[in-house]
């Protein structure tokens, strides 16, 4: 099966996918730092770098699965919640890529506030779009940490499937196994330079993390957040007004802060993917991003709903 994935950014998505087995035949995003992160990790990857508005997809019809995840600011609670005035809404041009490669299913991710009720006739228009073109729709709030993700990491996923595959489809349902605490999912990093309290700091760190916040070009630097997920992950006894280069010394007293690979460990990448930029472009591709646990697990469910409506074709076929 092959994929679209529209507004890629650092690959959160894209690794979803490539677990479930997606091969992607593109990855569209506009900002310099990730396309580079992209081809860094997946040299392979035909990575177009590019304002999605000036897309043309039509190259790639027939695709199995479009999938992205559209800037989220439009329908941000820590935003105006300007929906389809704000001129950082790609929900339309998303819309347009479908009907130009018109694929077996659509996965588009962004935060809970497009589910509040501001947004009802907002939601409502772009289901009757796809409906139009023949496709069945659905939306679901998802916590990354029912995923194994370590933290509290609530998305709504939309999904568009071709009638004779979204009667294979279900919704993926939670992981029955906890998801790790910070202090036990980090030890290991902040113990990384010898710092003789990272024992006692692992055992006060028992909770998951509040909400990565990735944060925009617009506005303020590496930092953890507004206030109140800064008292958060105070009582995980972590500083969250910005992030640290390394992990602490030896000697180190006081809260540590975090180091961008501890966040992208928390956003549930694998140690292994590497980020171009330098810290603040790096953060801000790790907190914008879809975790990629709860991305396989949502593309999990459209693979194998495709590939039962395949199976179903060639009985039909035969018979």
């Amino acid at each position: 099966m092959n994929s679209l994935e529209l507004c890629a950014g650092a690959g959160g998505q894209a690794q979803g996918l490539e677990r479930s087995g997606f091969e992607h035949e593109a990855l569209v995003e506009i900002d310099a730092a990730a396309c580079k992160t992209l081809r860094l990790n997946r040299p392979k990857w035909n990575v177009i770098e590019g304002d999605l508005s000036e897309f043309d997809a039509r190259a790639f019809r027939g695709i199995d699965l479009v999938a992205g995840g559209v800037p989220c600011p439009p329908f941000s609670k820590a935003g105006k919640q300007l929906g389809a005035e704000d001129a950082r809404d790609m929900f339309p041009q998303a819309i347009r890529v479908v009907d130009e490669t018109r694929p077996q299913a659509v996965m588009l991710e962004n935060v809970r506030g497009l589910l509040d009720a501001v947004f009802e006739d907002y939601r409502e228009k772009i289901a009757r779009q796809l409906h139009a073109m023949g496709y069945w729709t659905d939306w679901h709030l998802f916590n990354a940490a029912d995923f194994g993700v370590s933290q509290l990491r609530p998305r709504v996923v939309f999904v568009a499937l071709r009638q004779d595959v979204a009667e294979h489809f279900r919704w993926p349902a939670p992981s029955l196994k906890l998801s790790p605490t910070v202090g036990h999912l980090l030890h290991d990093l902040m113990s990384a330079n010898g710092w003789q309290g990272a024992d006692a700091w692992r055992n006060q760190a028992k909770n998951i993390a509040p909400t990565l916040v990735g944060g925009s070009k617009k506005h303020g630097g590496p930092d953890l957040g507004p206030t109140r997920s800064r008292l958060a992950w105070a009582a995980l006894g972590v500083d969250g007004r910005g992030l640290a280069d390394e992990a602490p010394a030896a000697d180190f007293v006081g809260m540590p802060r975090l180091t961008v690979r501890m966040c992208a460990r928390i956003q549930g990448f694998p140690d292994d993917w590497q980020f171009v930029g330098k810290k603040t472009p790096t953060y801000r591709q790790v907190g914008n991003a879809f975790p990629p646990p709860v991305a396989q697990a949502v593309s999990a469910e459209i693979a194998s709903a495709i590939e039962k409506a395949a199976t179903n074709r060639l009985f039909k076929k035969a018979a």
